[in-house]
Order: C-alpha cells, then structure tokens, then sequence
C-alpha cells in the first residue's frame, strides 16, 4: 500500500460518517473569503454565493464543498478520490452538482471543456502530486481560486509540507500569504486568484 493509499484511509477515518462538519464548513466561510467570493444571507440562509452561471470545478472539495451553498449553478463538478457515505452523493445530486470520486492528478481539459473557475482549497496536502494538480486546473480553469496552508510539516494523513516559492511558481505568479487565527483557521496561509491558460 503506498503512503498516498494510506493517507487516503486516515482521511475518510478523520471524516467519518461526514454528518458534524460544523468546524470544516466554519473554516471554509474563511477560504471563500480570501479566494474572492462574495457571502451574502438569504431567506435566514448564511453564506449564500452568486455563482451567476459559472461552471466551477472544485478540486478535492471532499463531502461538504463551498458549492452546496451557491446559487444560480452552472455546470459544477466536485472532484475527489475519497469514498464517502450514499447520502453525500444524493446530496450532490439534489444540488445539480456532479460528484466524481477522482484523483485531481488524473483530470483533463477533455473531462471538463467549459470550465470558468477550478477552486482549490484545503487540499494539497492531501494529495499524490499537488504540482499535477495544479497544472491540470491551469489547463482546466479561466480562472483558479486557491487556499492552500503552508509550512505545516508532514504526517500520516498529510503527505506534503507546501512552500510559497513552489506555490507561486506552480501557479506562474505571486500569492498572498497570510498568518490567520480565526474560525479555526490557524496558521500561515496562501492564497489567490490565478489565470488559467484557457482565460
């Protein structure tokens, strides 16, 4: 079994059955921010995002993507390698979104021709080859939307210990980095929005 099958099971282990998502859907009001996403409430609702049409690709966007809280969907697609419980797919499914369980190394511009955004958030750590991915969304998307931690060190569950100097370099431009504290979010940060070579 390789180090990527393996942090593969601890992954699903840390989800479980995906029912209390409190703190990773918290986490993620902080990723939409900063990747340029507009909260808004509607009908007690809160975050609601415009996605005005747009067919997003979430990459690695697991049970629980930022998509199931937008509206006027285009084509959107969640991508990601783990098996998750029935009802996360119907849940996907309601929404008129597409959940693949995928690997984002093994994705081309041929599975998803009319893509406008690929949005990449808390994800690379995770994966067998982040740079792939990344180059794959770049082929892929308009526009990339990122948030990425760095310098978190490796274990079990986390396969890659990100820098920004390879993230700007993957991503041919410059990022912000940020140390953040709040809503669970804690540590140094990276993020942007990146052109694609489809823009």
């Amino acid at each position: 079994m390789s180090d990527w099958e393996k942090a593969q099971i601890w992954e699903n282990d840390w989800h479980g059955d995906c029912v209390n998502s409190y703190q990773e859907e918290t986490k993620q009001i902080v990723y939409a921010k900063k990747i340029g996403l507009s909260s808004f409430w509607e009908l007690g609702k809160y975050p609601v995002y415009d996605l005005k049409r747009k067919n997003i690709l979430d990459i690695g966007g697991g049970a629980y993507s930022i998509l199931l809280k937008c509206k006027n969907l285009g084509k959107c697609f969640v991508v990601d390698p783990n098996h998750y419980p029935s009802w996360v797919k119907e849940r996907y499914k309601i929404k008129g979104i597409v959940q693949l369980e995928k690997m984002g190394e093994n994705i081309s511009l041929e599975d998803f021709p009319e893509i406008d955004e690929v949005w990449i958030y808390n994800c690379l750590q995770h994966t067998e080859n982040p740079e792939k991915i990344i180059q794959n969304a770049k082929k892929i998307g308009k526009i990339i939307r990122i948030f990425e931690w760095l310098e978190t060190g490796i274990n079990e569950g986390h396969l890659h210990n990100l820098h920004e100097e390879e993230m700007n370099k993957w991503l041919e431009g410059i990022g912000k980095t940020e140390m953040l504290n709040e809503s669970g979010c804690h540590g140094l940060s990276y993020y942007g929005i990146f052109k694609g070579e489809r823009y």
